[in-house]
C-alpha cells in the first residue's frame, strides 16, 4: 500500500448520507485521504485491519454494536485517534463525555436539523479536528477505565461562532497595566484547556481537597456540554465543581467552569473575587477564551494567582498566561509528553509565559505546594 503522506481517514457511520458528506468534505483537503467507510462496527473492524487508517470518525448510534462499545474495544486493543460525531443534546453530551473518557481525541457536533444541508457549514471544523487528531498522542485505556465508561452509558436513563473574524484579547479586555492594589493572602487558581482538556482537568481537580483556593476554568466546549462536563467532574472530586454563574463569589474548595457560550472573567470585590460572564465577541475564535480568563485574573489577582495551561490545539491562553506572569503570578504549562495536543501549552512555553513545565501527573501536587506558600 503506497504511502502518500496524507492523513488516512476511515469514516464509520450508519447513515449513507453522512458518510457521503463527510467523505466529500474531508476529500476536499489536499492533506487528507478518505481510505474507506463502514456502516457498522464489525465492518469497521475489518477495514481497520485492511486499510490501516490514521484517524477514525465515529458515530455513536449504529446497528449491531454502538459506537462506545466499539471505541472501548478499540482503545484497549488497538488505540487509534478517534473523532466522535455527536448530537447536541443532553444525552448526546453525556455520551460524548463518556467517549472522551474512553480516549476519543475530540468530537464534532452534528447539527440537530437538516443535517444534509447544513454539514457543509462545518467543513472547516471537520477538517481541522481530523488534522488535530492525526497529531494527537493516543494511549491505550485499561479494561477498568473502559468498563466504567461503558457502565455509565448503560445506567443513563467549540461552540461554533458562525464567523471567520478573528478578534484579539484587547477587543474584549484591554490590558491596563499595573498590579492590583489590595492586601490579601488568598490565592486564586486559573486553568485553561482545549483538546484533551476534559480528562486533564478532571485529573487535576480530583486530587484537591476542600482547602484548595478557588479555581476558575476555561475549557473550549459547546454550551450544551459545559454543564454536563461540570457535573461529571464534580462527581469525581472532593471539591465542589460547577458551571459558573454571573456574579458568583469565588470561594476556596470550589471550581467554576465557564459556560460554553460565554467568556468567564474574574473581577475584584474588595478583597474577594467574583465570576463575571460576558457575551462579547469570540477571542482566537473561542468563547469562552482562555486568554480572556487569564488576563482578567492577571488584572484582578496579580501575584496572588496561579495559572495553568493544559493540553489543547492553537494558541489561546498563551498571551493571557504571559499577562499573569508579568503581573507576578506563578505559571505552569503541561509538558508535551503528557499532552494530547501540545499547541496551547507549547505556545505558552515558546512565548516564555510558563515558569514551570510539568507532566500532568505532577501539576496537582505542585499547585497545592504553591497554594500553601504565603
Amino acid at each position: 500500500m503506497a504511502n502518500t503522506g496524507k492523513i488516512r481517514v476511515l469514516i464509520i457511520d450508519d447513515s449513507a448520507v453522512v458518510r457521503k458528506l463527510l467523505t466529500r468534505i474531508l476529500s476536499s483537503d489536499r492533506d487528507i485521504e478518505v481510505v474507506g467507510a463502514a456502516h457498522d462496527a464489525y465492518m469497521a473492524r475489518e477495514k481497520i485491519k485492511l486499510l490501516k487508517p490514521d484517524v477514525l470518525t465515529l458515530d455513536v448510534e449504529m446497528p449491531k454494536m454502538d459506537g462506545l462499545t466499539f471505541l472501548s474495544n478499540l482503545m484497549r486493543l488497538h488505540p487509534l485517534p478517534v473523532v466522535m460525531i455527536s448530537t447536541l443534546t443532553e444525552k448526546g453530551a453525556e455520551i460524548t463525555l463518556n467517549a472522551l473518557d474512553l480516549g476519543a481525541v475530540d468530537f464534532i457536533s452534528k447539527p440537530k436539523i437538516d443535517f444534509a444541508n447544513t454539514i457543509e457549514d462545518y467543513a472547516e471544523e471537520v477538517i481541522g479536528k481530523v488534522k488535530i487528531a492525526a497529531k494527537a498522542r493516543v494511549r491505550a485505556r485499561t479494561t477498568a477505565v473502559c468498563e466504567a465508561a461503558s457502565a455509565a452509558v448503560k445506567n443513563q436513563r467549540p461552540i461554533r461562532t458562525g464567523t471567520d473574524t478573528r478578534y484579539h484579547i484587547d477587543d474584549v479586555l484591554p490590558a491596563t497595566g499595573g498590579r492590583p492594589h489590595f492586601r490579601t493572602t488568598d490565592k486564586l487558581i486559573a486553568i485553561g484547556a482545549s483538546t484533551g482538556g476534559t480528562e486533564a482537568i478532571r485529573e487535576v481537580l480530583q486530587a484537591f481537597s476542600s482547602s484548595i483556593p478557588g479555581i476558575v476554568i476555561a475549557q473550549h466546549i459547546p454550551v450544551t456540554f459545559s454543564k454536563a462536563f461540570a457535573d461529571r467532574v464534580n462527581s469525581h472530586c472532593e471539591i465542589k465543581v460547577k458551571e459558573a454563574s454571573d456574579g458568583e463569589l469565588i470561594m476556596p474548595g470550589h471550581a467554576f467552569i465557564a459556560p460554553g457560550d460565554r467568556h468567564l472573567m474574574v473581577v475584584r470585590d474588595g478583597a474577594r473575587w467574583r465570576c463575571k460572564l460576558s457575551d462579547e465577541v469570540p477571542v482566537n475564535r473561542h468563547k469562552p477564551s482562555v486568554d480572556v480568563l487569564f488576563r482578567s485574573v492577571a488584572l484582578a489577582a496579580g501575584p496572588n494567582a496561579l495559572g495553568v495551561i493544559l493540553t489543547g490545539m492553537g494558541r489561546d491562553g498563551a498571551q493571557g498566561l504571559k499577562d499573569m506572569q508579568d503581573a507576578g503570578a506563578h505559571t505552569l504549562a503541561q509538558d508535551e509528553a503528557s499532552s494530547v495536543v501540545w499547541g496551547m501549552p507549547g505556545s505558552a512555553v515558546e512565548m516564555g509565559a510558563a515558569k514551570e513545565v510539568l507532566g500532568l501527573d505532577r501539576i496537582s501536587n505542585r499547585l497545592m505546594q504553591l497554594a500553601a506558600d504565603h
